[in-house]
C-alpha cells in the first residue's frame, strides 16, 4: 500500500515536466512579412546583444547582423533585430534561424565557424559554443515561399532607428543611410546593420 502514493507522485511530477517543457517560452519569434521575407522579434527579458543567422538544408550559413566591427548588435525586446526584414532565397528552401544572445557583444566571425563545425547537430545550446560571458541560442525555422508584395524600407539615423515612410519622398540627412528591402547588408556608422539575407 506505500508504494502506490510514491508511484502517483512520480508519474503526476514526471507528467508536469513534460507538459511544462512542450510549452517553454521561446527567446524570439519569427514573422513572415512577406512570402520569403522574415522578421525575427525578441521576447521580453532577453540579454541585450544578439546575432542572427540562417543555415539552410544545403548547409549555406548566413550572417544577417552585420557591422564594421562584425560584433553583435544591441536588441530589444518586442523591435524586429537590427529593424529590419530579412529575405530567404528560395532555392535554399527551409532554413534554420539561429539568434544568440548575449551579455556583451561577442566577435560573429568566430560564432559563424563555430555554428560551421556544428551544422550536422538537430539542436545546439550555449554551451556548444566557445563564447564570453552569458549566452543563450534560440534555434527557430522558416520555409520561403513565392509570392509577397515588396516591402519598402525607411531611413536609419546613426542612433540605429528607423524612420517610417518612402525613402523615395524623403531623403537622408547626413549621418543617415537609406534602407530598402532586396538591397544589400549596409552599414555606415558601425552598428546598424540592415539589409537582405539574400545573395
Amino acid at each position: 500500500m506505500t508504494r502506490w502514493p510514491w508511484a502517483v507522485a512520480a508519474l503526476a511530477l514526471g507528467a508536469g515536466c513534460n507538459k511544462g517543457n512542450e510549452g517553454a517560452p521561446t527567446r524570439a519569434q519569427v514573422r513572415k512579412v512577406s512570402g520569403a521575407t522574415m522578421e525575427v522579434v525578441p521576447s521580453d527579458g532577453q540579454l541585450p546583444y544578439c546575432l542572427l543567422y540562417t543555415v539552410s538544408q544545403k548547409g549555406i550559413i548566413r550572417q544577417l547582423t552585420m557591422t564594421r566591427e562584425n560584433r553583435s548588435i544591441k536588441c530589444d525586446a518586442g523591435k524586429p533585430i537590427a529593424n529590419s526584414s530579412f529575405r530567404v532565397p528560395l532555392q535554399e528552401g527551409p532554413v534554420k534561424v539561429y539568434v544568440f544572445f548575449s551579455d556583451q557583444r561577442i566577435q560573429a566571425g568566430s560564432v559563424a565557424q563555430q555554428l560551421f563545425e556544428l551544422q550536422g547537430r538537430d539542436r545546439v545550446t550555449g554551451m556548444d559554443f566557445r563564447l564570453p560571458g552569458q549566452a543563450f541560442v534560440e534555434m527557430l525555422e522558416f520555409t520561403p515561399e513565392e509570392g509577397g508584395a515588396p516591402v519598402t524600407g525607411g531611413v536609419v539615423s546613426s542612433g540605429g532607428e528607423v524612420a517610417p515612410g518612402s525613402p523615395e519622398a524623403t531623403p537622408p540627412e547626413d549621418g543617415q543611410t537609406e534602407v530598402m528591402m532586396g538591397g544589400a547588408p549596409t552599414d555606415t556608422d558601425g552598428g546598424t546593420p540592415a539589409g537582405d539575407a539574400g545573395p
